[in-house]
């Protein structure tokens, strides 16, 4: 495999049997292998990775890795080069403005939207990082920040991606923000949409992978949000609660159906209660309350909403 000079590596795989949990699952593991985002092209899921220091190791590493996840379904995978120029404009095509609640727009540069009066629009183009409103994890944390953040409050977006998340929660009202994110092709993505959307003023970029110590430090926050892999949020839970103020809210997402009832206990046992749960497709989204001595008090819970709705929060726009 020869690369071009402007390269970024196309990772394919494709299940024998079809199954949307299953899809679910894969393109988890290909974003948890450092993909940039996850489109499904004609029965394939595709993603893009920077180049790796040995393509075809990666590769088969990769095809190793996600056909442990996929077990006992046989699952195909394949690799190739693909010029930047073709990324970006692959990564367009599908790409449309998504009305995600009764006054938050995702849009990306190129189909402007008319902001009429009370709504809130966000403009933002992915570049080489994760977070577009096409994916139902960065839906499920729009939804939950738009029933949130407040005016005049401060969030952390930790693991920002695109920094759609941060960028939504100043539009929203957020009078200041930090974006933490250890990646400096998503760092670039971040500092463009946040000039786009004219928040430069309200949100700053934070080169660095996030730890418990980080967070800690970062803190207090009236709000955190982290749309992350289950496997890294576990660890980070303790570094939530240090970094969120006593009543503050956290919004976890990157979780799975089967991973939820073990997520939202490991949040219970690091001091927060449960406010509210969005379901999308197979993705979890759900937003805590931290509570001060870390005991809970007895609760029900709220209902899980359904189709993309999040208890006691406004209702999805069409």
């Amino acid at each position: 495999m020869t690369a071009p000079e402007r390269r970024w590596l196309e990772l394919r795989v494709r299940p024998t049997a079809v199954d949307d949990d299953l899809a679910a699952v894969l393109a988890e593991g290909l974003v948890g292998l450092g993909g940039r985002a996850v489109e499904e092209r004609d029965g394939w899921l595709v993603s893009h990775f920077a180049e790796p220091a040995d393509a075809d190791s990666f590769v088969a590493e990769a095809r190793e890795a996600l056909s442990r996840m996929a077990a006992p379904v046989r699952v195909e995978v394949d690799g190739s080069w693909q010029a930047h120029e073709d990324w970006a404009e692959t990564w367009k095509r599908g790409l449309e403005p998504r009305r995600l609640t009764d006054r938050l727009t995702v849009t990306p540069s190129w189909i402007p939207v008319e902001e009429a009066p009370g709504s809130v629009v966000v403009v933002v183009d992915p570049g080489m990082a994760f977070g577009t409103a096409e994916h139902g994890t960065t839906r499920g944390c729009l939804r939950l920040l738009d029933a949130l953040v407040t005016e005049g409050e401060s969030v952390l977006d930790v693991g920002a991606g695109s920094g759609i998340l941060a960028v939504a929660a100043a539009r929203l009202g957020a009078s200041r923000v930090v974006a933490v994110e250890g990646d400096p092709l998503a760092k670039e993505a971040i500092e463009d949409n946040v000039e786009a959307n004219g928040v430069a003023d309200r949100v700053t970029v934070r080169a660095a992978w996030a730890d418990a110590a980080l967070l800690a430090a970062l803190g207090p926050f009236d709000g955190v949000v982290a749309n992350i892999e289950s496997g890294v949020l576990r660890p980070l839970l303790p570094g939530f609660r240090a970094a969120v103020r006593d009543e503050g809210w956290l919004v976890l997402s990157g979780i799975l159906d089967m991973e939820w009832p073990g997520m939202r206990r490991a949040a219970e046992e690091a001091g927060f209660r449960l406010a509210s749960l969005d379901e999308d497709g197979p993705w979890r989204s759900a937003s805590f309350r931290a509570t001060e001595s870390g005991r809970l008090p007895p609760d029900t819970g709220p209902q899980a909403s359904r189709s993309g709705r999040v208890a006691g929060s406004r209702p999805t726009g069409s």
